[in-house]
């Protein structure tokens, strides 16, 4: 593995700030097509380097010799080789026509007048491989659909644009995340970017640095290690004019309003220290709600993986994993869901719990109640581990305590369709701390029956991003969503955070992101449930074929073809 340059030194990040300084002016003169070039070298970058940068994460987190090698392949250089070819249309689009092209015809409004833009699918590839997937965006209510090109790549729109800095705050846990946030900023915001690797995940840096060295080279990206005192001085540095973080709340505000008692008291007061504009993704904690319906054996079977994907994928270690599963107590379907459930945790292998703390989050979230724990614990591994809450308990760490580990709690809500489904929308959106991303399940049917009313809980439901039968993992996947808290936080309430990023469209006025995909797969799906293409995806945690899917995910993603594409069909059949 390539080391990475000590900049660990003060003067040293010193020198390379002030080198970012003079990319600044030159980032915002490079014409828009140099832009693009600049990309499609770092597609070849990233490409070059894929399976360097895929195993050094699978070793990482003990994945060796697993089809869990996939969610490494697909949550990091696919997802990234996906962005770059989303930005480069965009970026080609602005050139062309001084926006990015999406056809009036995919923005309109609801029945309650909020406008929406159809983001996915957008090409032929699109409607194969991921048949049944859908994505929208939700626009500010108030913003009439004809207003919406206007609020599209406003930074290309401006006629002297500042030069600007941003310290991009890394993220531990999925790899694609530092790489995805800099590419935002760079993009969308018109920031050239210092990116401060995260301690949890460093060993990738080098990687990065590799991969993007077209940036690199030309200034544009620059690289930070070490622990918070490097995270400090590059906060306080004059030369940084504003910073974006994937992390915790309590680093949010210990940047925003410093340390310990007199941080809590700036807090209180909402006297911020920084003086600059920060933007921020925090995690929540996530529900998942079912929806009442008929469902078959095998139904309960692939929603159960699919809740347990929600749960377990990267191992728990997500911002929008599922930790609160929202269940209807006169269902007779809920104990048998929650039964599939159990079984499947305990069927799943175990895999180490690499992202620090984790064992002492999941015993806390445990002491409530009785819990089952399945699996393997201590020495590095967290059982996963299940147990029941009461909706009304507003002591329940479960609802306030993001578990970033392998714990998950269900709750069961009285009452027939519709009123359960009113009551589980006022528990997700007031008992739940966050706003970043919830779950809905419901079968296709049960939907049709109830189809004002579920329209009503996706649109009530106060949340970033919005999966039916989806997860909100393909939400972040899918660069043309957005990705980030519900809008109205502010800095000393900052909830899931401030801003959105991906959003390869560049839309400056974003609700929420509506993410859809089947309830069931193919080829049951051709048997009442919508006569979709998509086989049991290549995310699930259960899926066999991930430790192949995810390289041929990156062939095709490189240089699409249909040969390329027919390998990733056939392999996804499998699954």
């Amino acid at each position: 593995m390539i080391a990475p340059h000590d900049v660990t030194a003060f003067p040293a990040i010193d020198a390379e700030l002030q080198e970012l300084r003079a990319g600044a002016q030159r980032w915002v003169r490079l014409p828009i097509l140099a832009k693009v070039a600049l990309l499609k070298d770092s597609r070849d970058g990233v490409y070059a380097l894929r399976r360097r940068w895929a195993d050094a994460a699978i070793e990482a987190k003990g994945l060796r010799g697993t089809a869990l090698e996939g969610e490494e392949w697909i949550s990091g250089p696919w997802a990234v080789l996906y962005a770059l070819n989303r930005y480069i249309a965009s970026l080609e689009g602005i050139a062309k026509s001084g926006a990015p092209e999406l056809p009036g015809s995919r923005m309109y409004a609801r029945p309650d007048g909020q406008s929406v833009a159809k983001v996915f699918p957008n090409t032929l590839y699109d409607r194969l491989l991921l048949n049944g997937i859908d994505a929208e965006i939700w626009m500010e209510p108030g913003l009439a659909p004809s207003e919406i090109p206007a609020t599209m790549a406003t930074w290309y729109r401006e006629e002297r644009p500042q030069p600007r800095v941003a310290l991009v705050l890394g993220a531990g846990n999925i790899a694609a995340i530092p790489p995805l946030d800099v590419l935002y900023k760079l993009l969308a915001d018109g920031a050239v970017c210092m990116l401060k690797m995260n301690p949890v995940n460093d060993y990738l840096g080098a990687i990065f640095e590799r991969a993007f060295a077209p940036l690199v080279d030309e200034g544009y990206l620059r690289f930070a290690y070490g622990g918070p005192e490097i995270g400090q001085y590059l906060c306080a540095s004059d030369a940084i004019d504003e910073i974006h973080i994937t992390g915790s709340d309590a680093t949010h505000d210990a940047i925003v309003f410093g340390l310990g008692e007199e941080g809590a008291a700036r807090k209180r007061a909402g006297k911020a220290r920084l003086q600059k504009p920060i933007t921020s993704e925090l995690g929540n904690v996530s529900p998942t709600i079912v929806v009442p319906g008929e469902w078959s054996t095998a139904d309960f079977r692939f929603q159960a993986e699919n809740i347990v994907t929600q749960k377990l994928h990267n191992n728990g270690f997500n911002c929008i994993a599922s930790q609160v599963l929202v269940l209807p107590h006169d269902w007779a379907g809920t104990p048998r869901l929650v039964a599939a459930i159990e079984e499947l945790l305990r069927e799943l292998p175990d895999r180490p719990a690499y992202y620090p703390g984790a064992g002492s989050r999941c015993e806390r979230l445990s002491q409530v109640g009785e819990s089952v724990a399945l699996g393997r614990s201590g020495e590095g591994y967290t059982a996963r581990t299940i147990r029941r809450a009461e909706h009304t308990d507003s002591d329940d760490p479960a609802f306030s305590v993001e578990a970033f580990s392998s714990f998950l709690a269900y709750v069961t809500i009285p009452g027939e369709t519709e009123r359960y489904l009113d009551d589980a929308v006022a528990f997700a959106n007031e008992r739940l701390r966050g706003t970043l991303g919830a779950n809905i399940i419901v079968h296709p049917k049960t939907e049709r029956a109830h189809a004002a009313a579920l329209d009503r809980v996706v649109a009530d439901l106060r949340y970033g991003c919005i999966a039916v039968n989806a997860w909100t993992g393909v939400g972040f996947l899918l660069t043309e969503s957005t990705w980030g808290a519900f809008p109205g936080h502010t800095l000393a309430d900052v909830g899931s955070g401030i801003g959105v990023v991906h959003n390869s469209f560049f839309f400056s006025r974003p609700q929420k992101s509506v993410v859809r995909a089947p309830f069931a797969p193919f080829p049951r799906s051709l048997f009442g449930y919508g006569a979709t293409l998509l086989p049991k995806p290549p995310w699930f945690v259960t899926n066999r074929t991930g430790a192949s899917i995810g390289p041929a995910l990156c062939d095709f993603e490189y240089r699409p073809s249909p040969l390329r594409a027919l390998r990733v069909a056939l392999l996804a059949m499998r699954g």
